[in-house]
């Protein structure tokens, strides 16, 4: 069962998720619920692993093309210029360079990795349990 996030009409559970979707599951109303049970009882992710775990994908999938593509490109690219004042956005390449740093990887070694089929679901996996380890109780 996916548990999605309510649509216009639907009364919303804690969460939002929808009043129904828990009582499937035998969760009533004043009744609580921790989101690791949740996603134990569902068999699902948590939203934010999930995220990651697509977004890894794809930059493997990226990294995995020629070097003239051009969202390859757009993956290395590093803009030039002044930025903004301010606190700087949180973009995909900062999302990725902060993952790469906890994982003590770089640039070379993520094109290396994703051109071998052996490695590349092992990085996959360290990934996925390394956030799923650093996770706050």
């Amino acid at each position: 069962m996916a548990i999605r996030q309510i649509k216009s009409g639907k009364a919303a559970g804690p969460n939002n998720i929808p009043a129904e979707a828990l009582k499937i599951l035998n969760i009533h109303w004043p009744d609580t619920i921790s989101n690791s049970r949740l996603w134990e009882r569902t068999n699902q992710l948590p939203a934010e692993e999930e995220i990651r775990k697509r977004r890894w994908k794809w930059i493997g999938h990226t990294l995995r093309k020629s070097s003239n593509c051009i969202t390859r490109q757009a993956l290395t690219w590093n803009p030039e210029g002044k930025q903004k004042r301010g606190r700087p956005k949180n973009t995909l390449r900062r999302e990725i360079e902060a993952d790469m740093k906890k994982m003590n990887r770089n640039w070379k070694e993520l094109e290396k990795i994703a051109q071998d089929r052996v490695e590349r679901p092992m990085l996959m996996n360290g990934l996925c349990s390394f956030t799923r380890s650093n996770r706050r109780k």
